[in-house]
């Protein structure tokens, strides 16, 4: 099923609204939706997709991390479908790094998340997972969780001063890149 999703974009009401328990796993609609999403969000090269994102009011994302220009470090994971998610443990320790949103296009941000987690959710097949990310997953959960929460990245900086644009961003990035050499 291909679907013609809309990015909901920061100052539309319904990107901040909290998203409902998915209750029906099995719905053959609701597997439809998660193979639209999981082709949108490879389609757009994107790192995950919350449900929220796109006007569909269930707790459910996408993560699908993968290498590339802008997160030249970020690990490989086929696309998985993160139902009814929950941190059930956080470490202390926050680290802060860049951030960008497809609902908040053109901005990025330094965004303090916790370093490691625990969570629990299910798979589109009814599995219940438990497991611990940290770094750049723990990162991306947070991210995408936020969403079906009402949260966008831009709510967790601590400063304005740790926003810029996407093109000062890559700017600032090359620049550190090449002093690093």
């Amino acid at each position: 099923m291909t679907q013609d999703f809309q990015i909901l974009e920061l100052g539309q009401p319904d990107l901040r609204r909290v998203a409902n328990a998915v209750t029906d796993i099995d719905q053959p609609e609701f597997q439809q939706q998660i193979d639209a999403l999981i082709d949108f969000v490879q389609q757009r090269g994107g790192m995950g997709i919350a449900a929220t994102q796109v006007g569909l009011n269930q707790r459910f994302f996408i993560m699908s991390s993968h290498p590339n220009e802008r997160y030249p470090y970020a690990p490989e994971m086929p696309p998985t479908c993160v139902i009814n998610p929950q941190i059930i443990w956080h470490s202390p320790v926050m680290e802060k790094d860049w951030e960008g949103c497809l609902s908040v296009p053109g901005i990025r941000a330094l965004v303090p998340r916790y370093k490691q987690i625990q969570v629990r959710y299910q798979l589109r097949d009814g599995t219940l997972i438990e497991t611990v990310y940290e770094d750049f997953m723990a990162r991306l959960f947070q991210h995408e969780l936020d969403h079906l929460d009402g949260k966008v990245f831009v709510d967790r900086v601590e400063s304005p001063m740790e926003m810029m644009t996407e093109s000062s961003w890559r700017a600032h990035l090359f620049k550190s890149t090449m002093s690093s050499r």
